[in-house]
């Protein structure tokens, strides 16, 4: 896409982040974005969010971010982090509350979305509890979310759709558009 950030690009005339955010804001307490580099770049479509840069030196993706994250709510006293992609505009605005529930008598650590019988594993929520041992298993290498996520326990929940649709490529730019367009539009 370019090398710049997926989460900045323009769609109906706001940045992605933007409409991620509002999306979110009332399914959580906080919000804060995962992100190297100056945070200035995210005052325009973030402003005020707090931004919090990967924790290990070598930004090893998305779990790094999911630390960050960690690490900034454990500081807040919050015990659950919901993590989210920044190129991904369309959650559902259950997605808090359904992760939430599936978590509640299943035995698993994390709840990860899931549409078309495809998990999404960025798309969870994950105890803060399990810091640690992330941040021990991202210095050993570890840098696949899935197969670190698996041995905790991971209860799955499938949307219809596909509310976890990103912008992988610019040909995904009108789909998100026509997308967004669609949620919006009176019923």
């Amino acid at each position: 896409m370019g090398g710049g950030d997926k989460a900045l690009l323009p769609l109906l005339g706001r940045p992605m982040l933007a409409h991620l955010l509002a999306r979110l804001a009332p399914q959580v307490d906080a919000l804060a974005l995962s992100a190297n580099g100056d945070p200035a770049r995210f005052r325009e479509a973030a402003p005020g969010m707090a931004v919090v840069a990967d924790p290990l030196p070598s930004h090893p993706g998305p779990l790094a971010g999911i630390l960050a994250g960690m690490e900034r709510a454990a500081g807040l006293g919050m015990g659950w982090v919901l993590s989210v992609p920044g190129d991904t505009p369309l959650v559902p605005s259950d997605l808090a509350a359904r992760l939430g529930a599936a978590l509640e008598g299943s035995g698993a650590a994390i709840a990860c979305a899931a549409s078309g019988g495809r998990a999404h594993p960025p798309v969870a929520l994950w105890p803060v509890g399990l810091r640690g041992d992330l941040r021990r298993a991202l210095l050993a290498g570890e840098g696949k979310v899935s197969r670190w996520a698996a041995p905790h326990g991971v209860a799955t929940v499938e949307w219809a759709g596909d509310p976890f649709l990103n912008a992988n490529a610019p040909a995904d730019l009108p789909v998100l558009e026509a997308a967004l367009r669609g949620q919006n539009s009176p019923a």
